[in-house]
């Protein structure tokens, strides 16, 4: 007998394929959309490091740092086994157990700190392309703009335009000058150099002459007057950094010279109070008219630890003052990576020679 039961039956039956059909559709197309997303990150990265005219294979570059952080793990493994093993006496259990914790936090952080590191190289080296490019922008364009004046086109006078001596532009508008051989139209070519580089600058200039070639004027006044601009503003930041050379003067005392002959005379004076306080004893009273008691009791801050003070402070001043003079000066910190090797270096060499100097000073006086 035909029921209606049995006809839901067969449909429930019936759309059960369809439902798994479904499924592994939708299994696909996820798989489908983590494979994108992978190939976009490495087409990313691959991007990235282009604008910073390396040509990086990142597998490489990951083993390169995967047997990096193993080798330095053996490394501190190696140690602490050995000097733990050898002062404490810690049983075999408790190093494995070390090790474990070791091996998992210390291997993702060194991975992950060289992965920062290796970013932060390459954003640098793609900041000093596009300030190598500004630096030569205003004489490419009036180059052009003689070109154009000549009688030539826009592509040809860009590519006639160029100069060993402009360096990353010059290799750049090669790339410009291939792509629209290749079909591809000049706006485009333009526009996706000028987005490769964070460069305010070069943007506008782009887009100005990108107007300038739609609107159909005379597009060598316009780079002239583009490379005049881009000149003047240039004198206007140099105008400006030198009316600021007192306050770069201040800072870099103050952190480079100042604090580590400050920081070595509190190093002394502690010292001098140590020695005071072993010589009177426990408990001293002094000024016994007035009925005060001077306790030199405890051990307070010691040498050792106030040096590690002292070079952690120097170190951390020396990296805000670099790149407080560098916003000052240049208008943005990137410029002043340089000096902050520099500014460190200098101020623990002087908290060094200052120490040294005090120490015998102190040893003249007291003697």
């Amino acid at each position: 007998m035909f029921s209606i039961k049995n006809l839901f039956k067969k449909k429930s039956g019936a759309a059960q394929p369809e439902r798994r059909i479904d499924f592994f559709k939708k299994k696909y197309k996820k798989a489908r959309q983590k494979k994108l997303t992978a190939q976009e990150r490495k087409q990313r990265l691959k991007d990235y490091l282009e604008r910073a005219g390396l040509q990086v294979n990142t597998q490489k570059l990951f083993k390169i740092f995967f047997n990096t952080a193993i080798l330095i793990n053996l490394i501190i493994s190696g140690y602490l086994i050995y000097y733990f093993s050898a002062t404490y006496g810690i049983s075999w259990g408790t190093v494995v157990a070390s090790m474990l914790v070791l091996w998992v936090l210390v291997f993702i952080l060194l991975i992950f700190a060289m992965w920062i590191a290796f970013y932060i190289a390459v954003d640098l080296k793609i900041f000093k392309r596009k300030v190598d490019i500004e630096e030569v922008l205003p004489d490419f364009l009036q180059l052009t703009a003689s070109n154009i004046n000549a009688g030539m086109t826009i592509d040809k006078a860009l590519w006639f335009a160029v100069r060993p001596r402009f360096g990353v532009l010059a290799k750049e508008i090669e790339a410009v000058a291939k792509e629209t051989m290749s079909g591809v139209d000049l706006k485009t070519a333009l526009e996706k150099f000028a987005a490769r580089y964070d460069s305010v600058v070069l943007k506008r200039s782009i887009s100005m002459i990108n107007e300038g070639v739609e609107a159909g004027g005379e597009i060598g006044n316009l780079l002239n007057r583009i490379a005049t601009n881009i000149q003047e503003q240039k004198a206007m930041l140099k105008e400006m950094s030198a009316n600021v050379t007192t306050y770069v003067i201040f800072i870099t005392f103050a952190s480079v010279a100042a604090a580590p002959f400050l920081f070595a005379l509190s190093g002394v004076l502690i010292e001098v109070v140590q020695n005071l306080g072993s010589a009177l004893g426990s408990t001293t009273n002094v000024a016994a008219t007035s009925g005060i008691s001077l306790s030199f009791s405890g051990t307070g801050v010691t040498q050792s630890d106030f040096r590690i003070f002292a070079i952690v402070s120097l170190v951390i001043t020396s990296l805000f003052s670099a790149m407080m003079i560098s916003t000052i000066k240049k208008g943005n910190i990137k410029s002043g990576v340089k000096y902050i090797p520099i500014f460190i270096f200098i101020s623990l060499a002087l908290y060094t020679i200052a120490q040294g100097l005090a120490g015998k000073l102190l040893g003249f006086f007291i003697s």
